[in-house]
């Protein structure tokens, strides 16, 4: 799913008119049919009061076709103007003039503190105060209504954004953004719902369709782009009747170190489920018999030294190696991992002590492979692209270096972000039951598969992530997210896989009885 700027957002607002040929007006009218169908649908005519809290502009505007409607099917609505400046736009005051024609209980203006309602905690607040257009500082008496209307804990629905929310920065103060328990977006997210910063304001979140052009949406290119099921489906490769294992790839997952054998042993089993035909570890002397012990369908090769590893050499036919997890930063192993980086032409994915090496070797990092792929953990990130000052800065920052070394970054966490040059894929699946140790390694090992089984550097990320963050969801529904460990993601891979070709059942249409008995059916 595309996730739109706030200038192609405008954009396809402007089309979307000149195509119809209606005013903006018309489609202000759209979006806020779109609310009150929404909420309609969910309230039911309860006995229910709705604050409505508009601004001077286009999502004031949406609030107060929203009002009029609410008012007409008979709920109860009371409407105030935050009167945060003189300045009107067009829509808003065709509007304001259409609500005032629908009731006698006219828009109440807010124009300081001393004018503020009282808000009960079982009525409903609608925060149609900003949305995505906010582009000027906040007065101090509207943070003041931002904190009041949190005060009153009713429920709060924000109209596409959550008023003081930024499309494309980090708001300074937490006060200046209403806090929100629902947002409804109109066509597509914006990236802020997805970021570690501003999670604070995202509770949850819906996207409300109002008829932007299809053509717009369909054919526009942006730089951002959410990732769920049906993104990742076209993406896998059907496995043909004759195939074998020699079809589907060699995995080399290199790694471990005295203590930290598990790390390989996690990623090696998880390269075998995701499908690669062939899986060997190449790990210090210390890991042949746990390795051989725990996981019969892998090979295993060592190296010459019992507890590190001193050399990285092997005479095998490989399709993808999975480099890093587990095996130390001593001085012995990273000459190792930097002689071989040198000579090294097979499709790489490293992880954990592999970033950390490259980090203080960056000089290291031209002699990567292009294509890449880079797994780092949000510390592991700072340590190999520096610091940031928020989110915005970090993804910019991960663009320049997937950019410069021809690599695809993926930012381990909630909502993983998968960096590849200029653009940013939003994963949509996981949950914090992932925040357990070995879940990383899981993940080196299953788009090590997917490499080795010939899919490119990104898809192989975007359906290795989402693969892995669906086996968690799906495993978290009978264990828990405290009880989910990484050997429970690998277990529910095969799951993951089923429930990516599960279409949704539809409700079958009722059957009128007697029509078919007359029809002899």
């Amino acid at each position: 799913m595309k996730i739109f700027s706030r200038a192609q957002v405008y954009e396809g607002d402007k089309i979307t008119i000149a195509k119809e040929g209606i005013t903006s007006a018309d489609l202000m009218e759209r979006a806020g049919i779109s609310l009150f169908n929404w909420i309609d649908a969910r309230i039911k005519r309860a006995p229910v009061l709705f604050h409505i809290f508009c601004g001077i502009g286009n999502n004031g505007g949406d609030g107060l076709v929203l009002g009029r409607h609410l008012i007409n099917h008979g709920y109860n609505v009371k409407l105030y103007i935050v009167n945060f400046s003189d300045n009107r736009s067009k829509d808003f005051l065709i509007n304001y003039e259409r609500f005032k024609q629908t009731t006698k209980d006219w828009p109440v203006t807010l124009n300081s503190e001393s004018d503020f309602p009282d808000v009960d905690t079982n009525d409903i607040i609608i925060d149609a105060i900003f949305g995505v257009g906010l582009n000027r500082p906040i007065q101090d008496w509207v943070v003041n209504l931002f904190q009041a209307l949190k005060a009153s804990e009713a429920l709060t629905i924000a109209v596409d954004m959550p008023s003081g929310l930024y499309t494309d920065r980090i708001p300074q103060n937490e006060s200046e953004v209403v806090t929100a328990n629902l947002i409804l977006t109109f066509q597509s997210p914006k990236l802020v719902f997805f970021l570690p910063d501003t999670s604070k304001y995202i509770e949850q979140w819906e996207i409300l369709d109002i008829g932007i052009d299809s053509e717009f949406l369909a054919n526009t290119v942006v730089v951002s782009e959410l990732i769920g099921k049906y993104e990742v489906l076209p993406l896998y490769k059907l496995r043909e009747k004759f195939s074998h294992k020699g079809t589907f790839g060699h995995s080399l997952i290199v790694g471990g170190s005295y203590g930290k054998i598990g790390a390989v042993h996690l990623a090696a089993k998880a390269a075998l489920k995701i499908g690669s035909g062939l899986v060997t570890a190449y790990v210090p002397k210390c890991g042949y018999i746990p390795l051989q012990t725990a996981v019969p369908e892998l090979m295993v090769i060592t190296d010459s030294e019992d507890d590190i590893l001193s050399k990285i050499e092997f005479d095998l036919n490989i399709q993808a190696i999975g480099l890093g997890i587990g095996m130390g930063t001593s001085e012995t192993t990273t000459k190792a991992l930097v002689d071989f980086l040198k000579i090294n032409m097979i499709p790489l994915v490293i992880d954990a002590d592999g970033l950390n090496i490259l980090s203080k070797r960056q000089d290291v990092l031209e002699f990567i492979k292009p294509d890449t792929v880079l797994t780092p953990h949000p510390k592991e990130l700072k340590r190999l692209i520096g610091a940031w000052q928020d989110d915005f800065d970090k993804i910019e920052k991960a663009k320049l270096f997937s950019s410069k070394y021809k690599v695809v970054l993926i930012i381990k966490g909630a909502n993983t972000l998968i960096v590849c040059d200029s653009k940013v894929y939003v994963n949509s699946t996981g949950n914090p039951g992932l925040a357990t140790a070995g879940t990383g390694d899981v993940l080196t090992g299953v788009i090590t598969g997917f490499r080795a089984q010939g899919y490119s550097a990104l898809d192989a990320a975007l359906l290795g992530v989402y693969l892995h963050g669906k086996s968690a969801d799906i495993a978290v529904e009978h264990l828990s997210y405290q009880g989910l460990i990484a050997s429970d993601v690998i277990s529910n891979l095969g799951n993951a896989f089923l429930d990516l070709f599960m279409q949704p059942e539809l409700p079958l249409p009722p059957v009128d009885l007697e029509d078919a008995s007359d029809s002899g059916t």
